[in-house]
């Protein structure tokens, strides 16, 4: 079995192609040939050092393909089930074990692409928009990185609940993308520009009242400073690095903000939960209110210049490899 293999923590040059023996599903798990697997920031976290996993390991936790095992005590799935995954480990590889728990069963309308390219990151943006802080209409929000997986959906999940978004982004192309998904107003975020200047001036100084952060360290005292008094900070991700440490007493400073810091794990660990966010993300999929937007597919040899590629910000929507076309 191929499979893309961390032997050491480094850049995406340390990820390499290796023959490993062919896993077997334990109980209640499904052994899955996934057809599409999601390349997510998690994956860089975890090649840099800054996860779980101990080298030598195989990265991924999201994908979408065919049941071709189960293990002792399954009986929902059968071989020749089509489901989705977003929290399997090992899952840059041509089989993977899938826990039932953690498993999607597919609708014959969705796509195992478009479940690879949709189910962690729309998970993420429903989770964010209905629990962390649901969406109220007439409210405002900063979205950075609002032309990537999350921020796309987040976008387009909050403006269909009436919420103005101002989208940061980092290229004159992605402010087109995310205008086009209904961004109220966009930021060019540039090296140097002033984001919690501009939110200001466009709230008539007043700043939004929620900030949805995938970023981390690069943005975190900007989105402090684009709140309203009471506003919400949603800090969901580190893609520039974790936050330092500081001091609580910033939060009254900037005027008496919430900060919270939530995962998907503490969404959708009860299968049922699992179940109902998906079945309505399928739903929203199929009415045409989100899209399951994909930005580049590579070949499973090549996982690492898709690290690049997100990792630089060279992409817009969702990266998939394919061992299909390896």
């Amino acid at each position: 079995m191929r499979a893309i293999v961390v032997t050491q923590y480094g850049g995406p040059e340390v990820l390499t192609v290796a023959e490993l023996p062919a896993p077997a599903p334990g109980p209640g798990e499904v052994l899955a040939r996934p057809s599409a697997i999601g390349v997510n920031f998690k994956d860089i976290y975890e090649r840099e050092g800054r996860g779980k996993p101990s080298p030598p390991f195989t990265p991924g936790s999201e994908g979408a393909g065919t049941v071709t095992a189960v293990g002792e005590g399954v009986t929902s799935l059968v071989p020749g089930d089509r489901i989705a995954w977003c929290t399997a480990p090992a899952g840059y590889a041509e089989q993977v074990v899938v826990p039932v728990r953690a498993a999607v069963p597919l609708p014959a309308d969705v796509t195992d692409r478009d479940a690879a390219a949709l189910l962690l990151q729309g998970l993420t943006a429903h989770y964010l928009t209905t629990s962390t802080r649901p969406a109220r209409g007439g409210g405002t929000a900063l979205v950075h990185a609002a032309a990537g997986g999350v921020g796309r959906l987040l976008t387009r999940l909050l403006t269909r609940n009436g919420v103005k978004v101002i989208a940061a982004v980092s290229t004159p192309e992605k402010a087109a993308a995310v205008r086009a998904l209904g961004a109220w107003e966009t930021l060019v975020t540039a090296g140097g520009t002033d984001i919690a200047g501009q939110v200001r001036d466009l709230t008539g100084g007043r700043g939004v009242d929620v900030v949805y952060d995938g970023v981390g360290l690069d943005t975190f005292e900007a989105g402090l400073k684009s709140l309203r008094p009471r506003g919400t900070f949603v800090l969901f991700g580190e893609a520039s690095g974790p936050v330092s440490s500081f001091d609580p007493r910033l939060l009254a400073s900037h005027g008496s903000l919430f900060l919270t810091r939530p995962t998907l794990n503490d969404h959708a660990t009860d299968p049922a939960e699992l179940l109902e966010r998906s079945a309505e993300l399928f739903g929203w999929l199929r009415d045409g209110e989100i899209d399951a937007s994909v930005g580049g597919t590579y070949p499973l040899e090549d996982a690492a210049r898709a690290h690049r590629d997100l990792q630089e910000r060279r992409s817009t929507g969702k990266l998939l490899l394919s061992p299909e076309s390896s």
